[in-house]
């Protein structure tokens, strides 16, 4: 005798995914806040991108171009790609989402890794499938880890290069191995959303990888670099048959009309970019050497955010910092969720609120 629901019942499984919290961003009873928990860049937007979403603002009574032509020539046009194997979406985060409704069900699994991005296993946990979590050492990806995770149950690795929220990175040549000892019915996801700030002879996007496999994909955003987190614009470059089939499912109209103006003119403006890599670049290395000369310990990062370490000892952990900093206006990013409970990750921000850490720091080990 089957027993009726008195209620609509979800999936087994959604109700067991906890959902993405956001980096706070307000500090309660302080006049100024410097928010340094969610990777923004402290540049703001391209002039040209502006300017290009003002004019799109004008014509809001029009559907958007369903295919982001513009975007996706404008993408293709700057990294030497055919525009026909990009796809555009609502943030990287949509289209991972897509990747896993059409290649992922009940009874597959797929590859993560200890400290890699939230979402990944959300989305392969609300597909139906399992997320396998494989540990990392030092807080990098561990190629042979997850090699020897894979079963026949294995359909997708998902690799965040440069890591999210440890700021490491993969070399291409083992990324390239990886791929290597992959079977070629699984499909490997490189999330490259901050392979602008790296500037390493041995990184690779993935764009070269994807141009000759069948079974590569890669992701983009321009939420960081391109300041433009607040239109919620991510790409992937594919091979022909995945981007059909997501093409497939996707929403006709999931990019609006000010974003795909907005997104190819800051792509086109080279110029703007490069001035935010190089406050990036000038930072990085300033607020590493400042965290390690008062003693606390930061993972290596080629990207906008730092990863930092506190002592063990009552009074100087992580949350007691974190509680400290906001009292004084300054917002980090909590990353127990990840697997560090005694660390934050620090945006690198203006000027101003870089200093600001710096200081504010020194006075809390101090105390």
């Amino acid at each position: 005798m089957s027993i009726v629901a008195s209620e609509p019942v979800p999936r087994p499984g959604i109700l067991d995914i906890a959902a993405y919290v956001p980096g706070k961003d307000h500090a309660p009873g302080v006049a100024r806040v410097f928010k340094l928990s969610s990777n923004e860049t402290p540049l703001g937007a391209s002039p040209a991108a502006i300017e290009a979403f003002r004019e799109a603002a004008g014509h809001l009574e029009l559907y958007p171009d369903g295919q982001a032509l513009a975007l996706r020539e404008a993408i293709g046009s700057v990294h030497g790609l055919n525009a026909a194997n990009i796809i555009c979406g609502n943030g990287s985060d949509e289209l991972l989402g897509l990747l896993c409704h059409v290649y992922l069900g009940a009874g597959d699994e797929a590859i993560i890794t200890q400290h890699g991005f939230l979402v990944y296993k959300i989305q392969i946990t609300g597909a139906g499938a399992k997320a396998i979590e494989v540990p990392e050492k030092d807080c990098t990806v561990d190629v042979d880890a997850i090699l020897a995770a894979v079963t026949d149950k294995t359909k997708m690795v998902f690799i965040a290069n440069p890591g999210n929220p440890t700021g490491t990175y993969v070399p291409v040549s083992d990324i390239r191995r990886l791929h290597a000892g992959l079977p070629k019915s699984v499909i490997l996801v490189l999330d490259a959303a901050y392979a602008e700030y790296v500037k390493k002879n041995d990184y690779e996007a993935g764009l070269e990888l994807v141009s000759n496999s069948k079974n590569v994909v890669m992701c983009r955003t321009f939420s960081k670099a391109y300041g433009l987190a607040a239109l919620r614009i991510g790409w992937m470059y594919g091979p022909a048959a995945i981007l059909d089939a997501l093409n497939r499912v996707r929403g006709p109209f999931n990019l609006n009309a000010p974003a795909i103006a907005a997104g190819a003119a800051a792509i086109r403006d080279r110029a703007f970019v490069e001035k935010a890599v190089e406050h990036n670049t000038l930072w990085l290395d300033k607020l590493t050497h400042a965290f390690e000369t008062l003693g606390l310990k930061v993972t290596p990062s080629v990207t906008n955010f730092v990863l930092i370490h506190f002592p063990d000892v009552d009074g100087k952990r992580a949350p007691d910092a974190d509680a400290f900093l906001t009292s004084r206006g300054y917002i980090l990013r909590v990353v127990k969720g990840y697997g560090l409970p005694n660390a934050l990750r620090m945006t690198i921000g203006s000027e101003e609120a870089n200093r600001g850490v710096i200081e504010t720091l020194g006075e809390f080990l101090a105390r």
